[in-house]
Order: C-alpha cells, then sequence, then structure tokens
C-alpha cells in the first residue's frame, strides 16, 4: 500500500523530524555528563522519576515506575545512595517501608542534565535566521496559549523558579 502523502502526514513527518533532532541535540550533551558518574540506565531513570515525583518514594514504587524488580530497584537504590545522589530512610508511618529521595548531589545531577537540554535549545535558537525565529515564536505562542497540549507534567526546576542562596 502506497502511503499517500496528506497535509496532515506532512505535517506529522516535520515535527518527528524536528523533535528527533532537536531531543538528539539535547541528549548528547547530557549522556556525556551520566557517563562521567559511571551511572547505568536504570539508576539515571531513578534519579529522573525522584525528581519527577518531588517527594519521596518507596523503592517498591520506584520498582514499579521503572518496571523493575524490587531486588533491582533496591540495588540501583543502594549504589545511588553510595554515590551520595539518593538518601534513603524509614518511613515515620511504617518502619519497614524505606524511602528514597533525591540528595543535593541528585538534585544538582538533575538540574544540570535540564540545563544541558536548555543549553541544547538556547544553541538551536541562537542559529535560527531572525524571520525563521519570529516565525516559529507566533506558531508555537499559538499553540501553546490553546488547550491541545497538556501542562508540562514534570517539575523540573526551571532556573527562574531557582531559589537563590547566599
Amino acid at each position: 500500500m502506497l502511503d499517500v502523502p496528506t497535509p496532515e502526514k506532512d505535517l506529522y513527518d516535520a515535527l518527528e523530524d524536528f523533535v528527533m533532532r532537536l531531543m538528539n541535540m539535547a541528549e548528547c550533551d547530557g549522556m556525556d555528563a551520566l557517563i562521567e558518574l559511571d551511572l547505568s540506565f536504570s539508576q539515571a531513570r531513578s534519579l529522573f522519576v525522584l525528581a519527577k515525583n518531588g517527594e519521596p518514594m518507596p523503592i517498591h514504587a520506584i520498582a514499579g515506575t521503572l518496571g523493575l524488580s524490587m531486588a533491582a530497584a533496591g540495588r540501583n537504590v543502594d549504589q545511588l545512595v553510595q554515590l551520595e545522589l539518593v538518601e534513603r530512610r524509614e518511613s515515620p508511618d511504617d518502619r519497614r517501608v524505606k524511602l528514597v529521595s533525591l540528595s543535593p548531589g541528585g538534585q544538582k545531577v538533575v538540574a544540570q542534565q535540564f540545563e544541558h537540554k536548555r543549553g541544547s535549545i538556547r544553541e538551536f535558537v541562537a542559529r535560527l535566521p531572525q524571520a525563521q525565529g519570529d516565525r516559529l515564536h507566533a506558531s508555537l505562542s499559538e499553540i501553546l496559549a490553546g488547550d491541545c497540549l497538556n501542562p508540562l507534567p514534570c517539575t523540573a526546576p526551571r532556573p527562574t523558579d531557582q531559589k537563590v542562596t547566599a
């Protein structure tokens, strides 16, 4: 069966190509930083799940979210505790449950990952010719003002949201 071009398919193809290229730019720098820490993919995912959740999580919830066994999630947490990227403590409600949260070091790693992504976007924007940038801004502003997209699910700290302490 021939794939007949339609305006919707053409838009999909162009948008997919654009998003994939932009994501690829953003991932390259960020992955280098994670590789330097010698984190496994599951460990990195654990950090981002904890960041997205924003509150301490029991190990079984991390396991469920990532599709890992309790044993695998527990090993990930053990290694992340040793690297001082997460903190583990007993639940005040049930001493058998261990709650895991990002340590200041883990928060820094996650913030750096988001900053790498933002830096890649800034580089892309800087390379855009002014007229294309203006058209892209107008189109994106209109889309973001509408109700086609859900609000951002991730509570990644934005530079303007970060508290500055002296």
